[in-house]
């Protein structure tokens, strides 16, 4: 099959969408699809995808997002580019809504009858929406409801963010398929040896809460900071290690909360932390701690439970059910006190975190195998190969 993807920013700093584009594409290559990556920036492409290879998705940068002037809907040309290769395609995969331009390249889609899929990446969701209402309000009424319910499906990750999101396209068909991610690195894993060498703070012997994500508001990172100053007023002694990066200014106001809080021989800031010794970083910690207010899948929870690390999270994750049934994880409130109370709870009886990282682990081979998801993309484009796109 033809499949060609568009997203318009491949960043890894953008985390989430972008590695669930990169991830879904490079297996369907391998099974043997044409798989071509439309994006308007590629710094998150992986190198072998420039090479060639017929087994490797083909990326083609455009400049479908700004002309030379800066304004959005670019010149000709890049659009010429895109007709083109729609019309290659047997179906378009379209991901996530607000850019102005994917409502055209649907536009183009139904114009040339060919399918397309939206996957909403959480944009939808009641959180998102209520960040600046109003304009998505009115590009929702002017252009994106219309991609929707002309999509042959709506891509959710999870039955959470479809429940969310479809009134906003209540004509539109709406699918839930869980975000690919690619098991491999897991299957085998480091130890903490390399994260308790590099990061001394592994030297106290105390227990470890980590965060690792975004340093965003929308993280939560001060209702973990505030319940790591609750748990230390009742005795249980934590560090809490932050491992990403963010807005300079907000990371700032972070720190400074740290030092209001009498947390600045608890609380470390790790920067940056990838690869092998992110792998390794989840292993040498306690619990997984992140009191998100919304992510439609969250690949950091999956990982922290492909590491057999348990997790402590919200109901603002829309896969919170799974999360919670798999055994490994437990659902608060965002709030420093439910979150105190969730992590004192665990930490009481540090010696069964292993047995409940290793549910979470079970259930992340068993119910995200990517052979089983993959399955589920694959049998979506067929059934949208088979509809007429509904140009509503």
């Amino acid at each position: 099959m033809r499949i060609l993807h568009y997203l318009d920013l491949v960043r890894a700093t953008i985390g989430g969408p972008a590695r669930a584009v990169v991830d879904l594409c490079e297996t369907l290559a391998r099974r043997g699809h044409e798989v071509t990556l439309v994006c308007d920036d590629d710094e998150g492409v992986p190198a072998s995808w420039r090479t060639g290879d017929p087994a490797k998705p083909r990326s083609v940068l455009t400049g479908l997002r700004l002309d030379a002037k800066g304004r959005s809907f670019g010149p000709m040309r890049p659009w010429r580019e895109m007709r083109d290769l729609v019309a290659r395609a047997d179906v378009v995969h379209i991901h996530g809504v607000w850019e102005p331009t994917k409502p055209r390249v649907a536009s183009i889609c139904r114009a040339m009858g060919k399918p397309y899929v939206v996957s909403l990446r959480g944009q939808l969701d009641d959180w998102c929406m209520a960040q600046g209402a109003l304009k998505k309000r009115v590009m929702m009424g002017l252009a994106a409801r219309r991609m929707l319910e002309g999509a042959a499906f709506v891509h959710c990750t999870a039955q959470a963010e479809l429940d969310q999101s479809g009134k906003h396209f209540p004509r539109g068909r709406g699918i839930v398929i869980s975000n690919l991610l690619d098991l491999r690195p897991f299957e085998t894993l480091p130890g903490p040896g390399a994260a308790r060498a590099k990061f001394p703070v592994f030297e106290s012997g105390r227990p470890n809460l980590l965060f690792l994500s975004r340093v965003h508001v929308k993280k939560g990172l001060d209702v973990l900071l505030r319940a790591g100053a609750l748990l230390r007023s009742r005795g249980v002694d934590a560090n809490i290690l932050i491992a990403g990066s963010g807005d300079e200014a907000y990371v700032e106001s972070v720190k400074r909360l740290v030092t209001e809080l009498g947390l600045s021989d608890r609380a470390h800031f790790l920067g940056l932390v990838v690869n092998e010794e992110k792998l390794s970083l989840y292993r040498a910690c306690d619990l997984f701690v992140l009191p998100t207010s919304q992510e439609n899948f969250g690949f950091v929870f999956v990982e922290s439970l492909a590491c057999g690390t348990p997790v402590v999270t919200t109901r603002g994750v829309d896969i919170w059910p799974e999360l919670q049934s798999s055994g490994g994880a437990v659902i608060a409130e965002a709030t420093p006190e439910a979150i105190a109370g969730a992590v004192g709870s665990l930490l009481a009886d540090r010696d069964a975190l292993p047995a409940m990282g290793a549910k979470g682990r079970e259930w992340v081979f068993k119910d995200l195998a990517p052979e089983k998801v993959i399955r589920e993309f694959e049998a979506m484009y067929e059934r949208a190969k088979a509809k007429a796109p509904q140009d509503s």
